[in-house]
């Protein structure tokens, strides 16, 4: 027989936790948390249109896999190839150069399954993933912007790279009114965690933040821990001369004041850099205060020292489960 203190244990220790982003960022922070103790499911921006993914989406009329696949591989539990199948780029041939194998099979598994969610559950078997992984919506949607030199542009590739010359003033969805996936706002509503970020700010986090399905489903979970890990660097493209204060502003103005309550900043700069405008310069931004706009800052060194752009998995995890146990 479970004593009460053991299976007290085992409810905090089994957390339903809730992680919201997209592409290259949400994969980041899946790799470090899939072996702890917690329910997990990774909740997708489906705006992605760049390489592989663009010329899917065009050819056959269906949803982004690109950001799905990372996060599948991500949580994946296979030790044999099948991780180096999905994740494998074609280098060259015709039709082929660019295009991700993994994306081409997700895509032929939406074909065979006629389903694009049915496809995601069957590579999630395929992969043997640890929790689960959902499309923010499964509706068709691009991201939209307008910069500060006035031009509107649409399309979230288009949208990174024109950002480079001219700073992004404003986001926005077309169409401008989209459902949110039922079964994400489900697992929002029932999270005892929610996870919001690391990734690129407005092509990444933002899109998922302007389905109102999804906010009002995060605002509305009042009981669940809501926690925002801030990038470790501004980026090119998108935020450039940001500070840790504008990053969780911003992200407030896009959703609500009550978005999140806690904020993840990495503590340790590696390389800071006067010319962001430059392809592949880093600017590691931190702040010393313990509380901005309402959210509590745990400042830690969460970064990734060989590759300062980014969050160190492992570390990050390991912060995440002091401030969630």
């Amino acid at each position: 027989m479970i004593s009460k203190r053991e299976s007290k244990k085992k409810l905090k220790m089994n957390k339903k936790v809730v992680f919201i982003g997209g592409g290259t960022g949400l994969a980041t922070i899946l790799k470090g948390v899939k072996n702890y103790p917690w329910q997990i499911s990774a909740i997708v921006a489906m705006t992605d249109d760049g390489l592989s993914t663009g010329r899917i989406r065009r050819d056959f009329r269906i949803l982004p896999p690109g950001d799905i696949r990372k996060c599948l591989i991500a949580l994946s539990n296979d030790e044999g190839l099948l991780k180096e199948i999905f994740d494998y780029r074609f280098a060259r041939g015709k039709g082929l150069a660019r295009h991700s194998l993994g994306n081409l099979l997700i895509l032929a598994l939406e074909k065979i399954t006629g389903s694009f969610a049915k496809a995601i559950q069957e590579a999630s078997k395929i992969l043997n993933i640890k929790g689960e992984v959902l499309p923010s919506t499964l509706e068709n949607v691009e991201l939209g912007g307008k910069l500060l030199n006035g031009k509107t542009i649409i399309g979230e590739r288009q949208l990174f790279l024109k950002g480079m010359k001219n700073e992004i003033e404003k986001v926005w969805l077309a169409p401008e009114i989209v459902k949110a996936n039922p079964k994400a706002v489900k697992k929002i509503k029932n999270a005892d965690v929610l996870v919001i970020g690391p990734g690129s700010f407005y092509t990444s986090i933002i899109p998922n933040l302007l389905i109102r399905g999804i906010t009002k489903a995060i605002v509305k979970n009042r009981r669940a821990q809501k926690i925002y890990i801030c990038n470790v660097s501004t980026e090119r493209g998108e935020t450039q001369g940001f500070s840790v204060e504008d990053h969780i502003d911003i992200l407030q103005q896009y959703s609500s004041r009550k978005i999140v309550k806690h904020c993840v900043v990495n503590n340790k700069v590696v390389s800071i850099s006067k010319k962001q405008y430059k392809l592949g310069e880093v600017n590691n931004i931190t702040t010393v205060k313990e509380k901005i706009l309402g959210c509590k800052i745990t400042n830690a060194d969460v970064i990734d020292d060989k590759n300062p752009l980014y969050h160190d998995p492992r570390k990050l995890a390991k912060i995440l489960y002091k401030i969630i146990k």
